[in-house]
């Protein structure tokens, strides 16, 4: 994908990282229910994260401020976008919230 992009094409893939995650053997555990409950805002999430990205490399704390969500959404989120190869590590890190070196993602060149 091109940077300047603004669309994400997802394919309608069933299973992780085309659906939020959960741990293994956790069956019935509040992973899973959590993963399900996503479910129906992942994609709409998701892409607005790459639109986030492709503006400008940013951590996915300051892709989280710039959607105005929740940091425990987007994190997820963003981790789906480097499975599914559309965003990428750029090599640069930044400090976050909590004081940790973060990766700054770009989208795939």
């Amino acid at each position: 994908m091109k940077r300047g992009t603004t669309q994400l094409t997802m394919f309608p893939v069933p299973g992780y990282p085309h659906d939020p995650g959960y741990k293994s053997g956790q069956m019935d555990g509040p992973s899973r229910k959590a993963a399900l409950s996503m479910k129906p805002h992942a994609l709409n999430l998701r892409e607005k994260c790459f639109r986030a990205i492709s503006q400008i490399p940013m951590t996915a704390d300051e892709v989280a401020g710039a959607i105005e969500k929740s940091i425990l959404s987007v994190r997820p989120r963003i981790a789906e976008l480097s499975k599914l190869g559309k965003i990428e590590d750029s090599g640069k890190r930044r400090t976050n919230e909590s004081g940790k070196d973060a990766t700054v993602w770009r989208i795939t060149l």
